[in-house]
């Protein structure tokens, strides 16, 4: 069993699964952080309001790392756009 944090699994949740995904690999971002973004997910737009229900982007093996990815590029972006360009970016962590 994987005990890596970006590999939690909350199996008491009422709601869990909350997709039907034959890997189920994390339920860490119930609440996806990208949903205030531009998150290149499978989502619909429904009256106005985003629907992720058809995403699993989070669950999957690859997702935490996803999400960290589109959160700090759209940071740095953010920073590249404003006006104070005194915000250094940090560097890259090595591998």
């Amino acid at each position: 069993m994987n005990t890596h944090y970006k590999f939690f699994i909350n199996r008491n949740c009422n709601y869990f699964p909350c997709h039907n995904l034959a890997d189920w690999k994390s339920c860490l971002f119930c609440w996806c952080p990208l949903y205030l973004l531009d998150c290149g997910g499978d989502f619909v737009i429904r009256k106005g309001v985003k629907d992720c229900s058809p995403c699993v982007i989070p669950h999957s093996e690859n997702g935490y790392d996803y999400v960290l990815e589109v959160v700090s590029r759209t940071i740095y972006k953010k920073n590249d756009d404003s006006a104070d360009q005194s915000v250094k970016k940090p560097d890259k962590p090595q591998s």
